[in-house]
């Protein structure tokens, strides 16, 4: 018993030393967006700032029009999670509970879209957002205008649908028993039905899930929108925080704490979907 008791001591001590060193980044990064220009540039660091300076985030804010910046990001995260959500979870569900032939290679040929960096598949992304028919001033043939270029679709597009997605509802909707397709189809409902009827009210974890997974990888992005968009009035939040960085000098101040704000949602949204987040990566199988 006493054994136990020192091994769960030790155990919980190593806990808050790991939870302790994941914190101490943001807690530098909220200190030092309370701070003045020249208490962060002096020769001593000091965590806690001499006077709590909480006027740096109005000041922050009013430096560039953020309201757009927050705006645009968020349509973009909202319509980019929405739309994967129906396209991946419709595709998990073909290739976990319809038996039609070649599924399991046409699965596997998802999966590769896994095996592919992102950064490879971003200069034929533009290719086909600037060729895009009949956008932008482009003919049939994709010529003569700029496609989908400086537009909220062209953000958008490379978000709507993944192999990762797929994947995680496919492993999910493994986990159901056939009787319950059986019982779907004796009480006259279609495939589509049974899928709306009666898989979504059942999947809160693996939607949770995805919604966490999706909305922070397309709030934190930068690549993608800076190579789409070439008009200021088409930033993301990410491409807004270089107005705090000069050729000379950056406003470490200021610059901390739009990134702490803009960390803000993920850290809400995270807490209201933890509960439904752990039981879907339980649920399929995947291990950090």
């Amino acid at each position: 018993m006493k054994k136990s008791r020192v091994r769960q001591g030790l155990l919980l001590l190593l806990m808050v030393f790991f939870c302790a060193v994941i914190m101490l980044p943001f807690l530098i990064m909220f200190f030092t967006s309370l701070k003045t220009s020249s208490e962060i540039a002096a020769p001593v660091f000091r965590l806690l700032p001499e006077k709590w300076l909480f006027s740096n985030y109005a000041d922050a804010m009013k430096s560039s029009d953020w309201g757009r910046f927050f705006y645009n990001t968020f349509f973009v995260t909202v319509v980019a999670t929405g739309i994967s959500l129906v396209i991946n979870s419709m595709a998990g569900y073909a290739f976990a509970r319809l038996n039609f032939k070649g599924r399991d290679m046409l699965f596997m040929l998802a999966l590769v879209g896994m095996m592919i960096p992102q950064q490879v598949t971003m200069l034929p992304n533009f290719v086909a957002m600037k060729y895009f028919p009949l956008a932008g001033g482009n003919n049939i043939l994709g010529q003569g205008g700029t496609g989908l270029i400086n537009t909220y679709a062209g953000v958008v597009a490379p978000y709507i649908a993944g192999a990762f997605g797929v994947f995680l509802f496919r492993q999910f909707f493994l986990n159901f028993p056939k009787a319950l397709d059986e019982a779907a189809k004796i009480d006259g409902l279609t495939r589509f039905g049974t899928f709306v009827r009666v898989y979504i009210p059942l999947s809160k974890a693996i939607f949770a899930t995805l919604i966490v997974f999706k909305t922070t990888s397309t709030w934190n992005e930068y690549t993608w929108p800076l190579i789409i968009t070439a008009k200021k009035d088409m930033w993301t939040v990410q491409l807004a925080l270089s107005v705090f960085k000069e050729e000379f000098v950056t406003q470490w101040n200021y610059l901390m704490a739009a990134t702490t704000l803009i960390m803000l949602p993920l850290l809400v949204l995270y807490i209201f979907m933890q509960k439904y987040f752990v039981e879907g990566i339980v649920t399929t199988g995947i291990k950090g």
